[in-house]
């Protein structure tokens, strides 16, 4: 039974990874291309060799691009992530090329890096989400950082993604290039991270009070989410408090300092962002 389900996972991870290729495909295809907006990237940098010659196509030169990164690769990421990448870098590609005979696209190239960065926020949240990658400057990215031990990940790609950015705008010779581009990283940075986490948020809350036991019945009367309690002591004043921690939904929130202040007005709350809470109550731990 559990050999059928890891099968099943598998294969809902390569159809949701195929559907995220096309997702990013028609991003480039539909909104990003027809605009010459070099959003930063290998596929920015095909959409910039397809700008200069149009007989480059965008597909295939983004799959020969990232062969050579892949083989640099292999010895640090090792051979069963990089054949998952070559895997999504050749589906990306063919669809990519596939795909270019839909016309339809945003003549505003404000819009269309908005649909765009929508389109590939999709992608990337996709192939995240089911561990894959589509190699590229973020591949590129790691072995930099390898090689340096200098420059962290983040900084790297950030510096290869802002040089095609910047050759983007320089050979299509439109300043505002780079303004597109930032709303293309913008919204799929946003989008991708729905995809992930889901529209609903959650915080984390921690609250210090000297009512623990009290605020914690409340709580579970009122909202029946897991509470655990903590023994703490005030280091400024070398009292003993309870510690209170949970996860509330955002919709939650204002029951619960509503709830606090009404038992104890000298309690003490932390509240964060939580960024994915799985568990009971919260999105299953299996999904």
């Amino acid at each position: 039974m559990l050999e059928k389900k890891k099968v099943y996972q598998q294969i809902q991870g390569y159809l949701f990874m195929v559907f995220g290729c096309i997702c990013y495909a028609l991003s480039t295809v539909l909104f990003l291309a027809p605009n010459s907006i070099i959003a930063g990237g290998v596929s920015g940098l095909s959409v910039l060799l397809n700008y200069l010659n149009e007989n480059i196509k965008i597909g295939m030169i983004s799959i020969v691009i990232n062969i050579p990164i892949l083989l640099l690769g292999i010895k640090f990421c090792g051979i069963k992530f990089i054949l998952k990448c070559l895997l999504t870098i050749t589906v990306l590609g063919v669809a990519t090329d596939l795909l270019v005979f839909i016309k339809w696209s945003a003549e505003n190239p404000v819009l269309a890096a908005l649909y765009g960065g929508v389109c590939q926020g999709v992608g990337i949240g996709l192939f995240v989400k089911y561990e894959f990658s589509s190699g590229g400057t973020e591949l590129l990215g790691r072995l930099i950082s390898r090689w340096t031990k200098v420059l962290k990940i983040p900084v790297c790609v950030g510096i290869l993604d802002g040089l095609i950015v910047v050759l983007g705008a320089i050979f299509t010779k439109n300043p505002d290039n780079m303004l597109y581009a930032l709303i293309v990283v913008f919204v799929s940075t946003k989008v991708s991270e729905i995809v992930l986490v889901g529209l609903e948020k959650s915080k984390l809350c921690i609250i210090i009070t000297d009512k623990g036991k009290e605020i914690s019945d409340t709580l579970l009367h009122n909202s029946p989410r897991g509470i655990t309690m903590l023994d703490g002591q005030g280091m400024y004043t070398n009292k003993d408090h309870d510690v209170l921690l949970t996860c509330v939904k955002n919709r939650q929130l204002t029951q619960l300092k509503n709830i606090v202040k009404s038992i104890d007005e000298h309690a003490f709350i932390i509240i964060n962002d939580a960024a994915e809470v799985r568990g009971q109550g919260f999105q299953s731990l299996q999904q």
